[in-house]
């Protein structure tokens, strides 16, 4: 049976979450929003998607999904997926559109989210969390899924099938131990720049004592400050636990490597986001700078705004990371994380996604267990970030343990929001905001 898309829904939705200070950090004092997509079909299921925004952000992305939405509309989903990258590139290169980006930016926030309803409704229909349908596609449908034009310098269609082949292997014996353990994680809550240091401290000590041994703080504001507070997060979790410093873009290369020369007498364990995100060569610089400082034990992290897959592609070729940080939803949808979580793994980076805000724990979970079922095949070095903020808005919140994600179970990608959320928190007419 065919499943035909009716009709897009697009709903604005923002949460006031600035007053309280929750993700705050050196760049960014806004409201949590989300850009949210419903595909409604003929055959009563709806798909869920969404971009994260930051208040009047939601504006423009809200307008550009319903600029791309006839692409989705009226169109079957056998059709939609017999072309993968075909129907990926009517959204990402709409020819009136693309000039807006070209594949970055408001219109490819807007494709993210209709692809991401798109994936969310094949899942549903498949009776299948969205780990699991990505998990056990045949090679050959998710090698068909990537474009990977201006990517193929740096992985081939026939490495990324060989890599997932090889993914193949011992798959039911690491699905088997992410049901029984869950997935490694570590918390952002305690650290947000706007936090005075008794909330710092306070949070610190009761994540650590909820289990969690990887914690990040924000860093960015006066160097005297971003070390006093990461010294009383170190105190709060000893030597072992892993310490994660995120310092939103707000720094230049020198004034990195500057603060970090400082930063590193707490042990870091990575530097997020150092400089501006499209600066290639000056993470390269600053990765070896953090290397040589603290004998290779830091490294540098980014990709939460990384544009598309060709600027991970040159962060991977420049040896300017050590960890892969993708976002669900910044990118064009699952088709382009498939291809950035395939070039990780053949440079033998890491992934860490990027979470938080509006749903992206929700989102990434599923991208985190596909890498390490099919892709990746390691735990080494990745953990999912995590952020205890708004997950009561969605029906299929993530649950964690001791530190840890427990398996999505739901059919879908988690994305679905609580109607009653929607209602309440829709821009400008919800009761939040009158």
């Amino acid at each position: 049976m065919s499943v035909t898309v009716t009709a897009v829904d697009v709903h604005d939705v923002r949460f006031p979450t600035a007053a309280a200070g929750d993700g705050s950090d050196a760049i960014n004092r806004g409201d949590y929003s989300a850009s949210y997509v419903e595909l409604r079909t003929d055959a009563g299921v709806t798909g869920a998607g969404f971009t994260f925004t930051n208040g009047r952000g939601n504006e423009l992305t809200c307008a550009a999904i319903r600029a791309l939405a006839h692409h989705v509309r009226g169109r079957t989903v056998e059709e939609m997926f017999a072309d993968p990258v075909a129907f990926w590139r009517s959204l990402s290169a709409d020819v009136q559109l693309r000039w807006l980006g070209p594949e970055k930016g408001v219109i490819h926030m807007a494709t993210g989210a209709l692809v991401n309803a798109v994936w969310d409704l094949r899942a549903k229909l498949a009776g299948k969390p969205m780990w699991r349908l990505l998990a056990e596609l045949p090679t050959e449908e998710l090698v068909a899924s990537v474009d990977f034009h201006h990517i193929t310098d740096a992985i081939t269609p026939d490495e990324a099938a060989a890599i997932l082949d090889k993914g193949l292997v011992g798959l039911d014996e690491r699905r088997a131990g992410l049901e029984r353990d869950g997935f490694p994680s570590y918390t952002t809550s305690v650290g947000w720049l706007g936090y005075p240091d008794d909330k710092v401290r306070a949070l610190t000590r009761q994540a650590y004592a909820d289990g969690w041994r990887a914690m990040k703080m924000k860093v960015g504001g006066p160097p005297a400050d971003d070390l006093r507070r990461a010294r009383i997060i170190r105190a709060e979790i000893g030597p072992d636990a892993l310490l994660m410093m995120d310092a939103n873009q707000v720094w230049d290369v020198d004034e990195a490597i500057t603060n970090m020369t400082a930063l590193a007498e707490v042990d870091p364990y990575w530097i997020e986001e150092p400089t501006h995100a499209d600066d290639i060569l000056g993470h390269a610089r600053i990765a070896r700078a953090v290397t040589g400082l603290t004998g290779g034990r830091c490294r540098v992290a980014t990709g939460e705004v990384a544009a598309n897959r060709v600027i991970f592609k040159q962060l991977l070729q420049a040896e300017a990371i050590g960890v892969m940080q993708i976002d669900a939803c910044r990118v064009g949808g699952v088709n382009e994380v498939l291809a950035e979580i395939l070039m990780a793994a053949k440079f033998g980076v890491p992934i860490c996604p990027h979470a938080g805000g509006v749903g992206l724990c929700e989102y990434v979970q599923h991208l985190a267990v596909f890498d390490y079922l099919r892709v990746g095949t390691s735990l080494d070095g990745r953990m999912v970030e995590y952020v205890d903020h708004l997950h009561e808005h969605f029906v299929d919140p993530v649950r964690t343990r001791g530190g840890r994600y427990l398996l999505p179970e739901a059919p879908g990608y988690s994305a679905t929001m609580r109607p009653e959320s929607i209602a309440e928190f829709r821009f400008p007419d919800g009761p939040a905001w009158r």
